[in-house]
């Protein structure tokens, strides 16, 4: 008989863990009656705002929407540049593009996948307006190393952090979260987020009073007082239901952070078994970072052969990403070339992620490593 397939994140196991007290939760909507930016959603905001330790914290409609609102709220636009990482979701940039800004790529650290600090230095122009580091697959980057730099030029610093809710940085000797450090903060609540919601979500946190009042306007049609508009803003707000939902699930997040990283501690005991490190590399966890590994990313020889050896025999394993953002075609008006986004390009061909949640097996970990073994100890990678 076949094995079970082993899906990349399996929701439903999670879902039974929270069942009862997410049904209350979404009963009580429900009975409200009220259902959007609600009282739901300013308690969840309060309780991220407070978990995070920022003075503000406000929902909207999507992970995207948050890096949308930041920008636009920071005046971001045409003339203007933002320097981000070509390794990351296209959302990243997508949103610089949407409010006329350029793009300018700076290339990833091998190890830990983040954009590189200084990479980021030797990009800074007087056209630098902002900065969005993306703390990749649940690891924050070393913003301390370029904060002040692009502070003294007049730049702002947006945290993506859609992948790293929980993730912390000691950065002179006090432990920060993501989303903690820059101007503002922007989170996704999709539901394969290590806090995801049962839909599109989104949230952006700041310590600034002005920009707080900024970015709630702005997501309300650029709206203060109902029916007058100061500028014109977007449609996006969180919906109670979701943040209802979502006050559930922070409930538990150190929890369920706690056990992925028991999965990591446990795939990285099976490789060494296994010897496994001629043919592959676990993710790197940096020196004072605490990673939540949103994704199991790993670096592999023969990666696309292993992906469809591994899914023959019902493992379901992803490509982020296949193709560096610099090499999109719907960014080839930016001018960039193979070639010039060296690290990024090669994760693209090379990195692998595993299966990881929160309640994925120790004897399904074993067979996900047997069979990473097999296909290398029996040079599958070498048969057509």
């Amino acid at each position: 008989m076949a094995d079970p397939v082993l899906p990349s994140f399996d929701l439903s196991r999670n879902w039974k863990r929270v069942r009862k007290e997410t049904l209350e939760a979404i009963v009580k909507v429900l009975d409200s009656q009220h259902f959007i930016l609600g009282p739901e959603v300013d308690a969840l905001e309060k309780d991220i705002a407070s978990y995070l330790r920022v003075s503000h914290a406000a929902g909207c409609a999507s992970g995207t929407d948050a890096l949308l609102l930041a920008l636009m709220a920071l005046g971001v636009g045409p003339g203007d540049e933002v320097i981000t990482t070509p390794y990351s979701f296209f959302a990243t940039v997508s949103c610089i593009t949407r409010v006329g800004a350029t793009p300018v790529f700076a290339d990833v650290d091998p190890d830990t996948y983040n954009i590189s600090p200084i990479n980021i230095l030797d990009k800074l122009t007087a056209k630098t307006k902002a900065v969005i580091p993306v703390h990749l697959f649940g690891q924050m980057v070393q913003v301390e190393e370029f904060s002040e730099a692009i502070s003294r030029r007049g730049a702002f610093l947006v945290e993506d952090c859609a992948q790293a809710i929980g993730a912390t940085r000691v950065i002179n000797g006090r432990v920060e979260r993501a989303g903690a450090l820059g101007d503002i903060g922007c989170f996704s609540f999709f539901p394969t987020k290590n806090l995801g919601g049962f839909g599109d979500g989104g949230l952006i946190s700041t310590n600034s009073d002005a920009l707080s009042v900024r970015i709630r306007s702005l997501r309300v049609h650029g709206s203060g007082k109902q029916y007058f508009h100061d500028e014109v803003g977007l449609n996006s707000r969180l919906d109670e239901i979701q943040a209802a939902i979502l006050r559930v699930r922070l409930r538990h997040l150190e929890t369920w952070n706690e056990e992925r990283r028991l999965v990591d501690e446990r795939y990285r005991t099976l490789f060494a078994e296994m010897n496994l490190g001629e043919w592959i590399t676990p993710p790197a966890e940096a020196e004072g970072n605490r990673h939540v590994f949103h994704q199991y990313v790993i670096r592999c020889s023969h990666r696309d052969k292993l992906k469809t050896w591994l899914a023959e025999r019902g493992i379901t394993a992803r490509v982020y990403y296949p193709l560096s953002l610099h090499l999109q075609p719907c960014f080839s008006f930016l001018g960039y070339k193979e070639g010039e986004f060296p690290v990024s390009e090669s994760l693209s061909q090379k990195t692998l992620a595993l299966p990881i949640f929160p309640e994925l097996l120790p004897e399904e970990q074993e067979r996900v490593a047997a069979a990473i073994l097999e296909f290398y100890k029996n040079g599958i990678f070498d048969h057509s």
